[in-house]
């Protein structure tokens, strides 16, 4: 994930753990109005590795969380979103996505029901949309309290992260993917849900900002654990195939083009009932026209986001919207939206890179398999 330019002239927010991250030798850069860190001495590749072996340590307080709540909150937030949160019981998560008028997504989110007599949601957002986020729920859902909460959020992944966190949360590791539960912790509540975006088994951690040092000084006690930045995260989400709102995600896609239609409820595909349905039903029943594909070149240097993709024939045929190089595959990966006509494993388009033609071969999605905990019956 490179860090986006600083075009603000107001002061970069610092996160709660900032003083631990530098004490730790991360390197700091600006990333949607925080001073995050992108990496730490040990490097990317290290820690995106490290990361897929055994946990990596990752500091996502940027992103925003809130709670909406009230009576018909599910139902109501349905009116902006495809996936069915009536039908979510309560201490469970569900990745959906904001719809504009016309079906584009606004951004993408995890909403969790919380246990309880009133129906609360937990929403996170991604940081550079939260403000936008909170405007536009607020303005068509004005009934409903929407209340942000000041948590820091802390990812945990990587094949040792149950074992790591239930030595100080017992009982977590009984958790499965997309679970949620609140833990305590001294005299506050944790809240954890089984989740991430790195496609590892893992863990997000929301707890007090006042809280969060210690806490995580606490696990990265356990020489299992390792920080990691920014860069890790987004090496470990592109190989993923996880999509990143701002490049693979904007107002002009819709879910089915972004390969997210597994995202949208059976009730609500035949319902419809949130922005859009027009054309993501449509979409659903006759496939959309273009499609999120991964992209592998034959080249060793990556093909990076806004390359133009041409068919062999030198047809437009689409473009770039993440590119890097892949620690764990050793070479270059992509993703891109091409015409559907080109969309099918094992075609072949044609981008440029430092003035030579590369060929790109589409490929199936992800690039490393996930590994989320579902229990076997």
């Amino acid at each position: 994930m490179t860090a986006e330019p600083n075009l603000q002239t107001a002061p970069l927010a610092h996160l709660p753990l900032d003083a631990l991250h530098r004490s730790l030798g991360a390197r700091m850069a600006p990333f949607a109005g925080y001073d995050m860190p992108v990496q730490y001495a040990s490097g990317i590749v290290s820690e995106t590795l490290h990361t897929r072996q055994k946990a990596g340590l990752f500091d996502v307080s940027h992103m925003g969380q809130a709670i909406l709540a009230g009576a018909g909150a599910a139902a109501a937030l349905e009116s902006l979103v495809p996936a069915d949160l009536v039908g979510l019981a309560p201490g469970h998560t569900r990745y959906t996505q904001l719809l504009n008028d016309k079906g584009g997504i606004l951004d993408d989110l995890m909403a969790t029901r919380l246990p309880g007599v009133e129906e609360r949601l937990l929403l996170v957002v991604n940081a550079a949309r939260k403000a936008q986020d909170y405007a536009f729920i607020r303005e068509r859902l004005p009934q409903f309290d929407l209340l942000p909460l000041n948590r820091a959020l802390i990812a945990l992944q990587g094949p040792r992260a149950a074992a790591v966190l239930g030595a100080l949360l017992p009982g977590v590791e009984d958790l499965s993917f997309m679970d949620w539960r609140a833990f305590e912790e001294g005299p506050t509540s944790v809240f954890v849900s089984r989740s991430g975006y790195t496609g590892e088994d893992g863990f997000e951690i929301s707890i007090r900002s006042e809280n969060a040092e210690t806490f995580v000084k606490a696990l990265l006690d356990n020489e299992d654990v390792q920080p990691a930045g920014l860069g890790a995260r987004d090496a470990l989400r592109l190989e993923a195939g996880l999509p990143l709102y701002g490049h693979d995600l904007d107002e002009t896609i819709d879910p089915v083009e972004a390969g997210l239609a597994w995202s949208i409820g059976k009730r609500r595909r035949a319902e419809g009932g949130f922005p859009g349905f027009a054309r993501i039903s449509a979409a659903l029943r006759d496939g959309p026209a273009r499609r999120r594909v991964g992209l592998l070149p034959q080249s060793k240097a990556p093909v990076r986001e806004g390359a133009m993709l041409v068919s062999t024939s030198g047809e437009l045929a689409g473009h770039v919207t993440s590119g890097g190089f892949s620690p764990t595959l050793q070479r270059a990966i992509a993703m891109g939206y091409v015409a559907s006509k080109h969309a099918n494993k094992g075609a072949q388009v044609v981008s440029e890179l430092r003035g030579n033609r590369v060929a790109l071969d589409v490929a199936p999605l992800p690039f490393v398999s996930h590994r989320y905990f579902k229990p076997t019956a």
